[in-house]
């Protein structure tokens, strides 16, 4: 697999600037020997998808994989944009690409191997992933039956496309089909669709997708949906882990839904949906020299079974039973007990979890099998418990974190913002003894010893690092703010020609931060920064004015 697709990036981009926006580039592989693949054609870079022993039919999966170092994505202002408002979890990593599959396999005795075999590959930066599985079956069986054609004729629909800014609304025709989508924001309450079906306005929409990302968790954990507690516990920590199932859909399906088990929390390290022998990092993740790294690997090969045994944490997906289907309550297994992929499904893990486990809602879910509860109402169920879980985790950082805060009778328009106040292990662990999770959580157990391993997690240093910046933009907000409010002119009349022009000068940094950073500052308050600026110019000699509006050099 080649993880440097930068030229499709730019090729793409002179000939579709909104099309590039939303998936980078087209693959067509076409399985031509045994184990290995020749590009049939494709738009964008060379990418190479492994044929899959066993996946009769059409399958669809994703993978995820790095760009290639010293490069920059030529997408940088539109993705910027397409971040501002998006939640944490719909964020773009900038070093990694998405890869949504849609993968054939039909006997055919005319050819050497016996079978037809062919893959259709969307590379994006984007994390929507039912948004563009959804979007391969429209597009793949066209492309099957017609060809290069068809490709073009949807990079063409798909250029005619609005951008996908958080919080819009959008009708996407394609192929002759109209989908309708929402990208949520960070603004949105959690667990909540803000996708409203009107009869009237859908009359032309041939599909309604209520979420652009979601997998359905019920339906990926229950084959081992009575440690589902435990395996939040162990992506929270950021924990290496092993996916092994029988097919990339199984496998890419449960990476993601233990990704999206903390969510509004975002999952931090490294995670690979369907991880294979000809992953760049195969050596890097397989080494015995080291302890393994801080990831989630789905993988599908028997090979992995004796290669990755010596990971801590192993799932061992069976083929996904119908809703219909009791799953058998097993035991966690010992390592040692894993000897091929072909062992019994379950979790291997010598994992002590802190927390006790919830009996509640094990057998809600058990009561709904029994019932035949629909599906989707198992998933929304499921759901809900994760979201509240990790809520009550998080709710006592986010009260302690917004503690370290400046009061804002300390801003002063004439002095730099003040610092925040240092992130403290010892006086956060002291808050949980009153304001700890037991406020919001029945749970019981050693959430002191589930916080100070978290406090050691990549998954907190990316969440503290993104809080950080977001409560220093908003004392950059403030100290603007209160900047505006003072009268310049008066100001700038007890002070030299010199003063005066750094000042100017100094004004004209803090508009291009707050305009470049997006800080979030009362509407008008920019404006009001700008006609300052401007009023302090016209006030000094013409020489002077005149260089001062000059556009500044970047």
């Amino acid at each position: 697999m080649m993880h440097d697709v930068m030229e499709a990036e730019l090729s793409w981009g002179m000939q579709w600037e909104v099309c590039v926006c939303v998936c980078v580039c087209v693959c067509v592989c076409v399985c031509v020997v045994l184990f290995s693949e020749l590009m049939e054609g494709f738009h964008g870079n060379l990418v190479t998808v492994s044929p899959l022993p066993g996946c009769l039919g059409d399958t669809q999966f994703c993978f995820r994989f790095r760009q290639g170092s010293n490069r920059k994505s030529s997408l940088g202002c539109f993705l910027e944009t397409a971040d501002r408002d998006a939640p944490l979890c719909l964020k773009r990593d900038q070093g990694h690409y998405y890869g949504y599959v849609y993968f054939r396999q039909v006997r055919d005795k005319s050819l050497k191997r016996g079978y037809f075999q062919k893959s259709l590959v969307l590379i994006s930066r984007l994390p929507y992933v039912t948004f563009f599985h959804s979007l391969l079956k429209i597009l793949a069986p066209e492309y099957f039956e017609k060809q290069e054609p068809c490709l073009e004729a949807a990079c063409n629909d798909i250029d005619r496309w609005p951008t996908p800014h958080p919080g819009r609304i959008l009708t996407l025709p394609i192929m002759g089909v109209v989908i309708k989508v929402r990208i949520p924001t960070c603004y949105d309450k959690p667990g909540t669709s803000q996708l409203v079906q009107s009869a009237q306005s859908d009359s032309l929409v041939s599909i309604v997708l209520p979420t652009i990302h979601e997998v359905d968790l019920f339906r990926c954990f229950y084959p081992v949906f009575f440690h589902i507690q435990m395996l939040w516990e162990l992506v929270l920590l950021g924990e290496a882990l092993v996916v092994m199932a029988p097919s990339p859909a199984e496998s890419s399906d449960t990476v993601l839904a233990l990704v999206s088990c903390i969510s509004p929390l975002r999952y931090c390290s490294d995670f690979r949906p369907y991880f294979t022998i000809h992953d760049s990092e195969f050596k890097e993740y397989t080494t015995r020299t080291q302890a393994p790294p801080s990831v989630i690997l789905g993988v599908t090969n028997p090979f992995f079974a004796k290669t990755l045994q010596h990971w801590p944490h192993i799932i061992r997906i069976g083929d996904m039973k119908q809703a219909g289907e009791m799953a058998k309550q097993m035991k966690v297994k010992k390592l040692k007990n894993l000897k091929t992929l072909d062992s019994k499904p379950g979790v291997y893990s010598a994992y002590k979890p802190y927390l006790n486990k919830d009996e509640d809602i094990i057998k809600q879910l058990q009561k709904g099998v029994q019932q035949k509860r629909p599906s989707a109402a198992q998933n929304a169920i499921l759901r809900r418990y994760f979201l509240e879980l990790t809520q009550s985790f998080i709710i006592p950082l986010e009260r302690y974190v917004a503690s370290l805060m400046p009061l804002q009778k300390s801003i002063s328009p004439w002095k730099s913002p003040p610092q925040l106040r240092p992130f403290v292990q010892q006086d956060f662990m002291k808050t949980l003894e009153k304001a700890g999770p037991q406020l919001t959580s029945r749970l019981k157990g050693d959430w002191i010893g589930l916080y100070r391993h978290f406090l050691k997690s990549s998954n907190f240093d990316g969440w503290f690092r993104n809080r950080r910046r977001e409560m220093t933009q908003k004392l950059e907000a403030l100290h603007l703010e209160a900047l505006c409010e003072e009268d310049l002119q008066q100001r700038i009349q007890k002070h030299t020609e010199v003063e005066a022009v750094d000042l100017v000068l100094k004004l004209k940094d803090k508009l291009s931060q707050a305009e470049r950073e997006q800080l979030p500052v009362r509407p008008g308050t920019l404006a009001k920064l700008q006609a300052h600026i401007e009023a302090v110019i016209l006030a000094l000699p013409e020489d002077l004015q005149g260089i001062l509006h000059k556009p500044s050099t970047p």
